[in-house]
């Protein structure tokens, strides 16, 4: 079991004001959330709070370079010193924010420890913008939680860019934008930058689970990573309390299913999350779902099976990008074990052991290229994988019954009754353990309310025998919702919100965030560029 120990950084310093009169209300987030039992919940400990400057422009005008950039400089120092010593004590971050400047906190104590251990360290970036505004692309900088991506990968001035001289925290290959929208002001830049995207299209053609394990193929070259999620990913229609709402995104379901994926490895050294305004949010309605999905999502970090962080040491040469994003044939992984600085020894292990895990149901998967293939198995969704030298295909371990499907299959299984799939073609299987048994199939054709899709906007696989889909929902003892717009079908969280559970830990079954509350407000009006608080404009 990892141990999350929960670091608020109520920073608003990133963000325009929304009027001239008012300050942004994200610095109110962690207060929110804690409202809502969320350390109870996660069994978190409570690692405190990184106080930041008062927000005061000034008489900063545009052309003066980055607002508030002194005070986001030194807060970012500091933010650093507290994740790097959460790390140190071999706990799992989770960072609450206040706007997206906080990354540039998470991104130095990233350097500082991908330098330590001798490795990079990877970037996944779930946001609804690119944020990747900069002088080469745009006529004036102002805003720093519009500019995040662009900072941290060495674009901009320099006394945020370069702290400490390291320039960039992540480099170009090493990151991954999952969520941005379809058509992205700056996606063409990010394109050009040779940084990995997956838009919401994309993001749901190929579902939220293979999109996690595309996104640890994207950083097999990286010592571990982070994650950056910006709550603006979620589509205004269930997520309206945020600085710049932007249509178009993904349900709450989709990522809570998205974060299990990417938390369950031991290679994922921490969480942010990001620009939740509860100003918005009047009677608590939208923190609590997040609490919901967050406590799911994190499931695989506090479940007893999961092991500590564990840092991989750098290969000899990064592979380079293809055409479509994705990294070549990784070059064999030398058999013999690696080593690392002794001063950070304790997360890194030799690479004879870096596939190997003890738990699960019985699983088996070889390397494809010198990749390691995850497989989500079971409740505890912990990988389970041996190298084979020469091996080019994957397979996975036959089902209890001796039969195989050859296709991939997105599995949401008991902690008993999930079965293995053998893919065909080589690629890799992912399985999300959940209580109700029931397995939804992830299908590149399928969109929230197409006509691929049933009720719950996913297709069920290989339903058993002339059970429909609300029956074998109400197996696991989950109601379908009454109410559901986006074509998500979820749960309804028993019981008031912000009662912590009396469980040991949530499921990361079928998604614990979608239930009748999810749209308690109508969709709210689509902002344009003139929204009086967009991080983006």
């Amino acid at each position: 079991m990892r141990r999350i120990a929960v670091l608020d950084a109520p920073t608003n310093l990133g963000l325009r004001p929304p009027t001239p009169t008012s300050v942004p209300g994200c610095a109110k987030a962690p207060g929110a959330l804690r409202d809502h039992d969320l350390l109870a919940r996660l069994r978190a400990r409570d690692a405190g709070c990184v106080t930041p400057a008062r927000y005061d422009p000034g008489d900063w005008r545009p052309g003066d370079g980055v607002c508030h950039a002194r005070e986001i400089a030194d807060y970012s120092l500091a933010l650093a010193e507290r994740i790097g010593s959460i790390i140190d004590r071999g706990e799992f971050p989770v960072v609450l924010g206040g706007d997206c400047s906080v990354l540039l906190g998470s991104a130095l104590a990233m350097h500082r420890l991908g330098e330590a251990v001798g490795g990079r360290i990877g970037l996944v970036f779930v946001d609804g913008h690119s944020d990747f505004r900069h002088p080469g692309n745009a006529s004036y900088v102002g805003a720093a939680a519009g500019e995040d991506l662009a900072l941290v990968t060495g674009r901009g001035q320099a006394d945020l860019a370069a702290l400490e001289g390291r320039r960039p925290y992540f480099r170009d290959i090493d990151v991954v934008v999952l969520g941005i929208r379809a058509q992205d002001e700056y996606r063409l830049d990010l394109q050009a930058a040779g940084i990995t995207t997956r838009p919401v299209p994309a993001l749901r053609a190929e579902g939220a689970a293979r999109t996690a394990q595309w996104a640890h193929e994207q950083l097999a070259d990286c010592a571990g990573y982070w994650v950056h999620i910006d709550v603006d990913v979620l589509d205004p229609a269930v997520m309206p309390a945020v600085d710049a709402p932007d249509p178009g995104g993904i349900a709450f379901a989709e990522l809570e299913i998205l974060l299990a994926g990417l938390v369950d490895t031991p290679h994922c050294l921490g969480v942010e999350l990001t620009v939740f305004d509860p100003d918005y949010d009047p009677d608590g309605s939208y923190a609590a779902e997040i609490v919901n999905t967050v406590v799911a999502g994190l499931a695989p970090v506090t479940a007893p099976e999961a092991v500590p962080p564990r840092l991989l040491s750098a290969r000899p040469a990064p592979n380079p990008r293809r055409g479509n994003g994705r990294t070549a044939a990784a070059t064999e992984r030398p058999n013999g074990p690696r080593t690392a600085p002794a001063d950070k020894s304790q997360y890194v292990e030799a690479a004879s052991t870096d596939f190997s895990v003890d738990a699960g149901p019985p699983a088996d998967a070889e390397l494809a290229g010198g990749r390691l293939v995850e497989q989500f198995g079971g409740s505890s969704g912990v990988r389970s994988a041996e190298p084979s030298v020469g091996s080019l295909g994957v397979r996975s371990a036959e089902p209890s019954g001796g039969s195989s499907v050859g296709r991939l299959v997105d599995q949401f299984g008991g902690p008993s009754g999930g079965r293995s799939v053998e893919p065909s073609g080589g690629r890799s299987v992912e399985q999300v353990g959940g209580p109700s048994g029931v397995r939804p199939v992830e299908h590149p054709g399928e969109q929230f309310g197409g006509p691929a899709a049933d009720q719950s906007g996913l297709r069920s696989a290989e339903p058993t025998g002339d059970v429909d889909v609300a029956s074998r929902l109400s197996l696991g003892g989950v109601a379908p919702a009454k109410s559901d717009p986006l074509g998500i079908l979820g749960p309804v969280h028993p019981g008031p919100a912000g009662v912590a559970a009396a469980v040991e830990r949530e499921p990361v079954g079928p998604p614990a965030s979608a239930g009748p509350g999810l749209l308690r407000r109508s969709t709210p009006t689509t902002p344009d560029a003139d929204h009086p608080n967009a991080d983006t404009a």
